[in-house]
């Protein structure tokens, strides 16, 4: 009997999780489907505040998201002391959502930046597109596009 793979756990991280943590966790499940590896990791995401709970992630970002071809069907949820030990890799979207994660207990070795994988990204930290047109949700398709490619190559190797 063979034993099965280890499964790697990431969770990716935003203000409300409703916008960019939500969008990455979409792509990076596909991304990993399309490599026929998403069997390989736990994905999920959560916001550092609770105001969004229960909700899906922003109309405009699920219909950004549909557009590439990428479902966006997680609800949205708050940040909690049991992610620290669950997730192996907790990737926040902004310096903000980093500070906030380990000034309430996140080890600092599992957090860091999403775009901190991407060394061409024009930005280090993923905006937040929900006061802006939807121009912002398309750059910040693009950026988390490209970051999870990378950080999907990283953890499949």
């Amino acid at each position: 009997m063979t034993t099965p793979p280890k499964s790697t756990s990431v969770l990716f991280v935003c203000l409300g999780n409703i916008c960019r943590s939500p969008l990455a966790e979409g792509v990076f499940i596909h991304q990993a489907k399309e490599r026929g590896i998403d069997a390989q990791f736990h994905v999920d995401s959560a916001g550092t505040g609770n105001w969004h709970a229960g909700d899906l992630a922003d109309a405009r970002m699920r219909e950004t998201a549909t557009r590439h071809g990428v479902h966006l069907p997680s609800r949205a949820r708050q940040v909690t002391a049991a992610d620290f030990t669950t997730f192996d890799h907790i990737i926040a979207m902004d310096e903000s959502n980093r500070r906030d994660l380990i000034s309430v207990g996140a080890p600092k070795a599992k957090v860091r930046l999403l775009l901190e994988l991407d060394p061409q990204a024009a930005v280090r930290e993923v905006p937040d597109p929900y006061y802006g047109g939807p121009e912002g949700f398309e750059e910040v398709f693009a950026l988390v596009d490209s970051a999870c490619k990378l950080l999907l190559s990283e953890l499949a190797e």
